[in-house]
C-alpha cells in the first residue's frame, strides 16, 4: 500500500480512531465531546496519550515561560489538535505548525470532526 499514512502506523493509528468516533457521533457536537471520546477510543486501541499537553516553548535555544497546550500528544511525540468545524482553515493549520515549531516537534495531526466526513490532515515539519 503506498498511503503514506500507512507507512507511520502511529499515525494510522490516531486517524483510525478518528474515524471510529466520528462514524459513531456524526457532526455537530461541541469539540469537548469529540475529545473525550477520542480520549476513550485511545483507551480502547492502547494508544498512548497525554491529554491537553503543555508543550514548552524555545527562542533561539532558550525555553521561553509561555507554553502552547495541544488536546493530546499521541506515542510521546505527535500532536494531535481537535477541531469540531464545517470545515478547516489555514489558521487552523498554521496553529499546529506553531505548535511544532515552538515546541520542537515534528510531526502532527490536525483533526476535523464537524465536517460531514472526517477530515485530517498531517503535518511535518522538517526542523
Amino acid at each position: 500500500m503506498e498511503d503514506a499514512n500507512y507507512r507511520d502506523k502511529e499515525t494510522y493509528n490516531i486517524i483510525g480512531a478518528a474515524m471510529e468516533v466520528h462514524q459513531e457521533l456524526g457532526p455537530g457536537f461541541l469539540e469537548i465531546v469529540y475529545q473525550k471520546a477520542l480520549e476513550y477510543e485511545f483507551q480502547i486501541k492502547n494508544i498512548p496519550y497525554v491529554r491537553e499537553k503543555k508543550l514548552p516553548v524555545f527562542y533561539k535555544n532558550k525555553k521561553l515561560d509561555v507554553y502552547y497546550q495541544a488536546d493530546f500528544l499521541c506515542y510521546g511525540n505527535i500532536i494531535v489538535e481537535t477541531k469540531a468545524l464545517s470545515m478547516l482553515s489555514g489558521n487552523d493549520e498554521s496553529q499546529v505548525i506553531n505548535y511544532l515549531k515552538a515546541s520542537r516537534l515534528n510531526k502532527s495531526l490536525l483533526i476535523n470532526f464537524g465536517a460531514k466526513s472526517l477530515q485530517y490532515r498531517r503535518l511535518v515539519l522538517n526542523l
